[in-house]
């Protein structure tokens, strides 16, 4: 089954809360929130950058605790984020936010399996490529996909943790 017709909730963590494995997910998810900062504000040399840091947090990410099933989904998840962060990272701005699209669907696959130890806001906006969700620390929208030009432009559509 490939990751993006995953059924959430079967494959979902009982709050998987070993110490370093959370370490290691909280790094994937800041790093990302990097890229969406840099994307927000349309510095591509930035989100070029921070995809490196991403790329090489994922590569450290252990499977351990994880049930089989989960296991092959995260690699699964794990395969595609690096290629999209890879991407990101020789790309220019308008590819860049295109590969985040599908990244950030890694990203929310991923936090949905492992949980995370922070509130984080699933966002979305309807304009972008028939609709583009992402991930925010922040209540309030910061679109990284128009930058400054729709900065506002989208909704949370879930608060996870």
């Amino acid at each position: 089954m490939k990751h993006s017709e995953m059924n959430h909730k079967s494959l979902k963590s009982s709050k998987h809360k070993n110490m370093m494995q959370s370490k290691k997910v909280m790094m994937i998810l800041n790093n990302y929130l990097k890229v969406k900062t840099a994307l927000v504000n349309s510095d591509y040399k930035e989100a070029a950058k921070s995809s490196v840091a991403l790329h090489n947090s994922l590569k450290t990410f252990s499977y351990k605790g994880f049930t089989d099933k989960q296991q092959v989904e995260i690699k699964d998840i794990i395969t595609d984020a690096k290629e999209h962060a890879e991407h990101i990272g020789k790309s220019k701005l308008d590819h860049q936010r295109e590969h985040f699209k599908t990244l950030s669907k890694d990203i929310i696959d991923l936090i949905t399996i492992t949980g995370s130890m922070h509130k984080i806001y699933q966002q979305y906006c309807p304009m972008y490529e028939g609709g583009s969700t992402w991930l925010s620390v922040e209540k309030a929208v910061k679109n990284p996909y128009y930058g400054s030009k729709m900065l506002s432009c989208g909704k949370v559509v879930k608060e996870i943790n």
